[in-house]
């Protein structure tokens, strides 16, 4: 390579003779429809060739690549042509005389032709333009920003130096290709004030511009993606760009917009129908393994069972034709769609071995954890991952990494772990962030429990590591000072570790931080405390009293989450009107926010919480709507899909009961048939057990039915009819029939046939831990609203807690007859 360079040297110092006038020789170039015509002008043209022919003619050879297909480009055979050899070095000898577009053109080109970066052209051009850099103008500056990007020099100080004049210039870029370009590219050297001032600025174009290509939309995300920011306004605003983009996109742009999605935790039926629709009407069109697999990874989730089959089909007759990257997208949409194929899985297991090696840490990582999810039987691939995973594990030193092989390691079978694993954990202990002390932790747990079953030879090691990792923890929160560091923290925060050991401490230091809850941070606050099932009266106060004073700063989205936070806990803050009723108002007025589902979730969310806007719940309660929401079921993901109908179900009881004034019919009656009917219901131990307590109380088996099915569908343990003297009565001798199903249309009639003057029917509850929060003896939203309703269906309601039936007060069989016949009688 160095002596022809060398050769092309000479040739270019001893060519005299000019053959073309220059504008000429421009035309020529500008008018090339092949790369060999190029090639063929440089040749003849080798001593003539000015720094502007040599700029435009490299530009062009990359012009004619791009217009070719993916897959039909020739970049190899260009990089590889003794003329374009030729055209770097002429290019590397006058670079200082290029003009500060045309550098900057230059270096774009060849970057894009996949000259490596450290080929000494592409130093020359960075090092020329970094010199000019305050005097290029906003579209090279963003070009030359997007060269340094996919050279992923994200921290180096000439991007530093990008960032500055962006900063300084931020207020005059009007255009939102150009400044989305110079997002992703200064994304990792920003501060957060800089970040919020970019995202305000990025949301004012997009409000004025309704033509935006959907290439710049992705790049907002992806900077919103690189800062770790879930900005509501700029994310819809992009769906709207895609949206409005999508008789353009095709799969690869589709599994970017999804990929982007799945890392900021957004979702959007809408587009996900439009993505379904497109990419089914194109399935013939994606052949090749690559176009394939993105296929694949955004078509499967929510494709109905016959495309379903032929994905799977076709994915198993490309499987050795897959690289090592397009199998672990394989693998991963295997378990989103939790998808265990046995054919499929083989295959991809056998072709795994040979890609092993090209795997990095963070992809081992992955592909153990979708193996063993998909319940893989490989053992010598197990065995292979294991050999790899500590290979990598020996000379770690970074926390997060050491962290997430632990984990994965102990989710291998039959894994038994070695006296190294358990130093090498205790070595990175003190730099590890609470995240990585709880991999640690649980994968420590599930040792133990294994080696009690199996070796019990190194559980001593295992809980003295353990408490070490809970002596790490509490001296990390101790140290805390900072919330949002520490929500940051919390947000992969769970498990049982966390909630046995952390939960208690971590609660202590939030509310030592208590001052620095704001309108920005309530939401994840909000979200965690969701997760962490906490009753702390003194946080939930300041959540809604920031809520209060910040309504319209906060997103409707994070609204809903707070609201699900005191809804699901059954907390109502000191002005618990004003709180609710400007949620309730800010939410209505930003109802066109919310998807047909989410609607569902936020009236459930309400209901619970006791109240319903008519907006709201005649909105939700219409066929066009409910239509909606049929069409957007269809490519949910199953979870969310089964929740969604779960809480429509809830909410039209609920309406039905508490509103009968809006004549909202009960529709849910087939459903709740058939869920009953297919579901096993079998009584517990402790069913029977109190089940005999009350035949004594009560005086025979035929006093009380067990597992009973009220009209709409509720089920309570017990039920047992007292008189108004409080005396029980049988059921057989009153004629009142066993089963406890009721139409809505004739429940009031089957209430007075069925019972006496003056008798009651009694429906007495036993509610486990799942009832309350974690911390407190106070009842939950849902076990609350269930009380609520049954009293509405004529039921006086007994609740039994767990806390009460398995005190040391109840310990004999006498107690606990007595306690239950005070509760049955009403005297407690």
């Amino acid at each position: 390579m160095l002596c022809l360079r060398q050769v092309c040297l000479f040739t270019l110092r001893h060519y005299q003779a000019r053959t073309l006038s220059s504008d000429l020789l421009l035309s020529q170039i500008n008018s090339c429809t092949h790369e060999d015509e190029v090639f063929s002008l440089v040749g003849r043209n080798k001593a003539r060739l000015s720094e502007k022919h040599v700029g435009i003619a490299l530009n062009m050879l990359w012009q004619l690549q791009n217009k070719r297909p993916l897959l039909s480009r020739t970049s190899d055979y260009v990089r590889n042509h003794s003329q374009f050899l030729t055209l770097c070095i002429l290019a590397e000898n006058k670079v200082e005389h290029m003009e500060d577009e045309a550098i900057v053109d230059t270096l774009y080109s060849i970057l894009r032709l996949s000259v490596e970066n450290h080929d000494s052209l592409v130093e020359v051009l960075v090092t020329e333009a970094w010199k000019r850099l305050e005097r290029l103008s906003l579209p090279a500056l963003s070009k030359f920003a997007l060269c340094l990007y996919k050279q992923h020099k994200h921290f180096s100080p000439v991007i530093g130096k990008v960032a500055h004049i962006v900063d300084v210039k931020l207020d005059s870029i009007q255009d939102i290709r150009i400044l989305s370009v110079l997002m992703i590219s200064i994304s990792d050297v920003i501060s957060q004030s800089f970040r919020d001032r970019l995202l305000h600025k990025a949301e004012q174009i997009l409000k004025e511009n309704y033509e935006v290509h959907f290439n710049y939309a992705k790049r907002i995300l992806q900077f919103l993606q690189n800062v770790k920011v879930r900005h509501y306004p700029l994310i819809e605003k992009c769906n709207k760009v895609f949206l409005k983009s999508a008789s353009h996109l095709d799969v690869h742009s589709i599994s970017h917009i999804f990929g982007l999605y799945e890392q900021l935790g957004f979702d959007n039926a809408e587009f996900r129908l439009v993505a379904k629709q497109l990419l089914s009407e194109t399935i013939d069109d994606y052949y090749d393994p690559e176009s394939f697999a993105k296929l694949f990874f955004t078509l499967g989730p929510m494709a109905g069972s016959k495309v379903r089959e032929r994905l799977l089909v076709t994915a198993a007759s490309m499987a050795e034709e897959f690289s090592s990257h397009q199998v672990l997208i394989i693998l991963k949409t295997m378990q989103k769609m939790k998808c265990r194929n046995s054919h499929l899985l083989k295959k991809m297991a056998s072709v795994l071995h040979k890609h092993l090696d090209n795997y990095n840490l963070l992809q081992l990582v992955k592909l153990t954890q979708y193996l063993v999810v998909l319940r893989c039987h490989n053992l010598e691939l197990f065995a292979k991952l294991r050999m790899l995973l500590l290979g990598f594990l020996k000379p770690s030193v970074i926390p997060a990494d050491t962290a997430a092989i632990i984990r994965v390691l102990a989710m291998l079978p039959s894994f038994q772990v070695e006296e190294t694993i358990i130093n090498k954990a205790a070595t990175v202990l003190p730099q590890c962030r609470l995240h990585h002390l709880n991999c640690i932790a649980t994968a420590l747990v599930k040792w133990n429990h294994y080696d009690q079953l199996h070796w019990q030879n190194s559980s001593d090691l295992h809980v003295k590591l353990l408490q070490k990792v809970n002596d790490c923890a509490f001296q990390r929160l101790q140290k805390a000072n900072n919330l949002n560091l520490l929500l940051e923290e919390f947000t992969h925060l769970n498990g049982e570790w966390f909630k046995e050991v952390l939960s208690e401490e971590t609660m202590a230091v939030c509310l030592c931080l208590i001052d620095q809850i704001t309108w920005a941070n309530v939401s994840q606050l909000s979200f965690f405390l969701i997760k962490t099932n906490h009753h702390c009266p003194s946080l939930l106060d300041q959540i809604a009293s920031v809520t209060v004073e910040n309504i319209d700063k906060i997103h409707p989205f994070e609204i809903y989450f707070i609201l699900f936070l005191f809804s699901a806990l059954n907390y109502d803050p000191p002005a618990d009107e004003e709180f609710f009723e400007n949620c309730i108002q800010h939410l209505t007025s930003n109802l066109s926010c919310f998807e047909a589902h989410q609607l569902v979730l936020l009236g459930h969310v309400l209901a619970v919480a006791g109240y319903f806007p008519p907006l709201l719940i005649n909105k939700i309660f219409n066929v066009s709507f409910l239509s909606e929401l049929a069409a957007q079921l269809e490519v949910l993901p199953d979870a969310l899909k089964r929740r969604v109908r779960s809480r429509l179900m809830k909410l039209n009881r609920a309406v039905c009961l508490e509103c009968p004034e809006l004549h909202i019919p009960w529709f849910h009656e087939r459903d709740c048939q058939r869920v009953f009917h297919n579901s096993s219901s079998r009584i517990n131990p402790l069913r029977q057990h109190v089940h005999r307590v009350l035949t004594e109380i009560l005086g025979g088996s035929n006093y009380a039915r067990i597992s009973v099915l009220t009209p709409y569908y509720y089920q309570i343990d017990f039920e047992c009819i007292m008189d108004e003297n409080k005396k029980p009565l049988p059921y057989i001798a009153q004629n009142i029939p066993l089963e406890g199903i009721h139409l809505r249309h004739d429940m009031n009639n089957a209430r007075k046939n069925t019972l006496p003057p003056g008798a009651q029917r009694i429906a007495l509850e036993f509610l486990d831990s799942k009832a309350f929060s974690k911390n407190s003896r106070h009842l939950k939203g849902e076990p609350a609203m269930k009380k609520r309703h049954l009293e509405m269906l004529g039921y006086r309601v007994v609740q039994i807690p767990h806390f009460e039936w398995n005190s040391m007060v109840l310990s004999t069989k006498g107690e606990q007859l007595e306690y239950l016949r005070k509760h049955l009688c009403g005297i407690h």
